[in-house]
């Protein structure tokens, strides 16, 4: 069943006039000179500007049109909340200046589809987010929407989400995800999820453990014990399914783990250490390394078993395959030229070619979900994490942390999650960074936390 719903003629339905009625005109002075777009120009944020030129935008405190209880809460005290998620989101995009608390004003539920426009001129907010959480029924919640055009005294958005109350915080992000892809041109990803290895423990026996949480930490759950030291965990196309490496038993091998049964299996049952496992874009293959008479190459594998086919046999390391999206070609490293590069290759092995040639080492690669990047590990005098195009072309270092490696892709190829390893401690932490290298922030998790893995958005 699915879990949302567009709303459009429901919200249409609860807020009666909301096509119709007219604002109050501004009283005095309009607002200051460049503040807006130009008359009868689209509202929208440059994606590349808007680091340095963020919209001041207006989130106010969602009403409810009845003030009543849930497994979740009271809905006003949920209106509270929800406006301060998706506050939170957008700022946390780099793109966005959420106006502070004080510059906030009530709105009633009727004013949530019959914005007060003349009250918000003077705050300097370009956009305005309204909307509303309400109980229904049969025990959900509604979360509407709204998106309007502050200068232009016009609705850009409207949408609402039918969610259980357990998962009340998913139409917050899922509102956030509409006004951010409206106002940018952007696909969404605030309503997604990370797995990533949680780590504790003095530098040289740290335990880790497989968790997962909603992007921007909240919602956290492990799904290991610790019992055994796990790696790079990723998540199948349909989240149901993560691969990841484990030494259990003290072999290093390559498992599926089923995170709704909690049961798991081995990839490749031979006696090989196998690692740095992905899926393939249809969640049918398996791509891992595996070592098999001191020669290191990647090997493809139904995941449902099966026998692996080698895609690589040149001599030396050959690892950590990704796919491109459209599943035909794929990007990994190699130290076959005497130091780790990048390489693709079609997704059958054929037609191998370097694309690696700048200063220092290469490693870790991932394709972009849209298609047109490549992002890697750089390793010169310290690890970065870049972006290269899928040619080579305009390779780009985005970090300078210590120790930066790891990256990962958000659902809309714009945001990339990596892991920083402070000098000298051990200790490693969940950062992102978007593709201006500017918008730099770290996430939270209850422990250190080291490769990450961003999976799709949630249906």
């Amino acid at each position: 069943m699915k879990t949302w719903h567009l709303l459009a003629s429901i919200t249409l339905a609860l807020l009666p006039g909301a096509a119709t009625a007219q604002s109050p005109q501004p009283q005095g002075p309009g607002p200051a000179a460049g503040a807006g777009p130009a008359p009868g120009q689209r509202l929208t944020v440059d994606i590349t500007g808007g680091i340095s030129n963020k919209m001041p935008i207006a989130i106010p405190v969602m009403p409810t049109p009845s003030a009543l209880p849930t497994p979740a809460g009271s809905t006003d005290a949920l209106g509270n909340q929800v406006s301060e998620i998706i506050t939170n989101d957008l700022k946390n995009s780099g793109l966005f200046a959420p106006l502070s608390k004080d510059q906030l004003r009530p709105v009633s539920f009727p004013q949530v589809s019959a914005p007060d426009y003349g009250a918000w001129l003077p705050t300097g907010a370009q956009a305005l987010v309204q909307g509303f959480v309400q109980a229904n029924g049969d025990g959900t919640l509604t979360v509407g929407c709204y998106l309007y055009d502050v200068f232009a005294k016009s609705e850009m958005v409207r949408q609402g989400f039918v969610v259980k109350p357990a998962e009340w915080r998913r139409g917050a992000h899922k509102c956030a995800d509409t006004v951010y892809s409206r106002l940018t041109g952007e696909g969404p990803y605030f309503d997604s999820q990370v797995i990533y290895v949680s780590e504790t423990g003095p530098k040289k026996n740290r335990t880790k453990r497989l968790a997962i949480m909603d992007q921007d930490g909240a919602n956290h759950r492990f799904i290991t014990n610790g019992q055994s030291l796990v790696l790079t965990p990723r998540f199948a196309p349909n989240r149901q399914t993560v691969v990841f490496m484990s030494f259990e038993n003290d072999q290093p091998r390559v498992y599926v783990y089923d995170v709704g049964s909690g049961r798991k299996r081995l990839v490749v049952n031979q006696p090989y250490t196998t690692f740095a496992p992905r899926f393939s874009p249809d969640g049918r293959s398996i791509l891992f390394s595996m070592i098999v008479n001191g020669n290191c190459d990647i090997y493809r594998v139904a995941a449902s078993g099966g026998a692996p086919v080698r895609l690589t046999t040149s001599p030396g390391i050959d690892t950590g395959g990704s796919y491109s999206p459209d599943g035909s070609k794929i990007v990994f490293e190699s130290d076959r030229s005497g130091t780790q590069q990048l390489y693709v290759m079609n997704a059958d092995g054929s037609g191998q070619r370097r694309i690696s040639f700048g200063g220092g080492r290469y490693a870790t690669p991932v394709w972009s979900p849209r298609g047109d990047l490549i992002a890697y590990t750089h390793l010169g005098g310290g690890f970065a994490v870049g972006v290269m195009g899928t040619d080579g072309s305009g390779a780009k270092d985005l970090t300078n942390g210590w120790q930066d490696e790891g990256p990962t892709w958000a659902p809309n190829g714009r945001v990339l999650m990596f892991f920083r390893t402070a000098k000298g401690s051990g200790k490693a932490d969940l950062w992102s960074v978007d593709l201006t290298g500017v918008n730099e922030r770290a996430i939270p998790t209850p422990l250190d936390g080291s490769d990450p893995a961003w999976g799709p958005l949630l249906p």
